[in-house]
């Protein structure tokens, strides 16, 4: 052996030793056992330290009571850990945070265990998706569920995965839900309804029929399955032409909700298939861009609201559900939040599904009000064509799947907003066709005015009126970042050009900001260890954690 490869494998050796992940991942080491049960995750502002649901909490308020950072001091913030993924997927994943632990995703499917304070690793869980698993948007997990003291992931290829919170360990996995060659797809953080996990299917893009399905948390047995698209002799179907139902997308991109009170979770559903051109499923197209209220216990559907009917412009209701308990017009209402991606903001009673008010925040050229029930009025002639229809608002919406927040101490709704437009074409004079395992669309929207002010905002929206209370400009002219509030009315969020920031939420006063490089693509959120107060967001393929600067 000469000098020179035996000084190669000495230094190999050592830095083996020193840095392990230079080489792959480090032997798992324990984390805190979570012991998390459902009660708590019910309770779940009584332990702000904590963030144990994908959106703070079943409600998705996005909203957390820690107080440390305040408008007066929010400009004390300073960078304290960063994990860098080892990934170049899209990341677009908010963590949870479960008694000092932080629980994330390093794209496709790795779980990973961190301690909260330091960002070190205890232990990592790697799944890697079936190679034919396919999506439009990406190989991605935007997050994991927690309960009792398992962390469970809706895995690419469209199972769930059961994973020893404290080891990292697999407990158990489930096959795919449905077939990845064909399109399904988990993208979400699943929900955890009592003794079930909850879950749909991302895909329509590719002509799959859209689903939302629960299983056992102690066996992964599938409990049961709505279909989120209805076949023959289910109410809805006649909303379909001919057998347009088998392909019908309605796929659901985002994690949804969940009232105690009434036993009632809400879901979005996104579009129809084929996208951008319905020439070939007449119709309403049920329960496509809708939101769906399900008894969880055995996936009955409740009621609904479709905010676009036979929709062509790829407007998902990939939004979250946000749940708040507000006085209306003189009395107490529990109502659902909802910005959606046609530009509309809505009103809806969550217990009946009651349409209760719709008001543009966006410019929108495609509705002229409401009929007494909430239907959409459209506008003439607003459909693709053969020589383009100018659409407001554009493709990519007034807002999209980025997570939205609600402030019960300023009574204000937050909502991250994009002004755009696209131009939408017809192909020919047939429908797409379907092929299985390939995209199910019309032609990819086009650019509309060159002349229009395109740019994001943070909005603040008073839901009684719908009127904007405040709007802070984003400096990129698109976004992806959700919001986060808390109690001492301080409000994060991001932008695609790497600016992270603290918004003062009564006035959108800037407090703080700094650029994190790569473009915010998730929503931020906020967690405590030893009484110290971090707010962590992901930008690019890194998690950033900032806190207080130490006095």
């Amino acid at each position: 052996m000469t000098v020179r490869v035996l000084v190669f494998f000495l230094l190999s050796a050592t830095m083996l030793a020193q840095e392990p992940s230079l080489f792959g991942p480090p032997p798992n080491k324990e984390a805190p056992a979570p012991s998390l049960s459902f009660e708590r995750i019910q309770q779940a502002n009584k332990e702000p330290q904590n963030w144990l649901t994908y959106s703070g909490s079943l409600s998705s308020q996005r909203h957390s009571l820690l107080t440390e950072i305040q408008p007066g001091n929010a400009r004390d913030l300073e960078l304290k850990w960063v994990f860098q993924s080892r990934s170049l997927d899209r990341h677009q994943v908010t963590p949870l945070v479960v008694n000092g632990t932080m629980y994330t995703i390093q794209s496709p499917n790795d779980v990973v265990a961190l301690n909260a304070a330091t960002g070190k690793q205890i232990w990592i869980y790697s799944h890697i998706p079936d190679q034919a698993a396919r999506n439009c948007c990406g190989r991605f997990s935007r997050g994991v569920a927690i309960a009792g003291d398992t962390v469970f992931l809706a895995s690419f290829d469209a199972r769930i995965i059961a994973i020893d919170a404290r080891t990292g360990k697999e407990r158990w996995k489930t096959p795919p839900a449905g077939d990845p060659k064909q399109g399904y797809a988990f993208t979400h953080a699943p929900l955890i309804v009592k003794d079930k996990i909850i879950a749909g299917t991302a895909g329509g893009e590719f002509g799959v029929r859209g689903f939302i399905a629960a299983w056992d948390l102690n066996t992964g047995k599938e409990v049961w399955r709505f279909n989120t698209v209805p076949g023959p002799g289910e109410p809805g179907n006649e909303t379909w032409s001919g057998d347009s139902w088998r392909n019908g997308g309605a796929p659901v991109w985002v994690t949804g909700s969940y009232d105690p009170e009434s036993n009632l979770m809400y879901w979005g559903t996104g579009n129809p298939g084929p996208d951008w051109d319905g020439a070939g499923r007449l119709g309403d197209n049920l329960y496509s861009c809708s939101v769906i209220a399900l008894d969880p216990d055995t996936g009955t559907l409740k009621w609904h609201y479709q905010f676009s009917p036979h929709n062509e412009f790829d407007w998902d209701s990939a939004q979250i559900p946000v749940l708040a308990d507000l006085e209306w017009q003189g009395k107490p209402r529990k109502v659902m939040l909802w910005a959606n991606r046609n530009g509309i903001f809505y009103v809806l009673d969550r217990t009946t599904g009651e349409f209760l008010k719709g008001q543009p925040f966006v410019k929108v050229n495609w509705v002229d009000g409401f009929d007494p029930k909430g239907r959409p009025l459209p506008v003439p002639g607003m459909a693709p064509s053969r020589e383009g229809t100018l659409i407001y608002p554009g493709n990519q919406g007034g807002t999209n799947w980025y997570s939205p927040s609600y402030s019960p101490r300023t009574g204000l709704f937050y909502v991250p907003t994009w002004e755009n437009t696209s131009t939408t074409y017809l192909k020919g004079d047939k429908p797409p066709e379907f092929i299985e395992g390939r995209g199910f669309t019309g032609i990819f929207p086009r650019p509309g005015s060159t002349t229009d002010d395109v740019h994001s905002s943070i909005q603040a929206i008073d839901p009684k009126t719908g009127q904007k209370r405040w709007t802070h400009r984003l400096a990129a002219p698109s976004t992806e970042t959700g919001v986060l509030t808390t109690a001492s009315d301080v409000l994060f969020s991001g932008g695609r050009d790497g600016a992270f920031f603290a918004l003062d939420a009564r006035s959108g006063k800037l407090l703080w900001q700094t650029n994190l490089g790569p473009s915010v693509a998730a929503g931020p959120m906020t967690y405590a260890v030893n009484g110290k107060q971090y707010v962590s967001v992901m930008a690019g393929n890194s998690m950033f954690t900032f806190g207080l600067r130490e006095r």
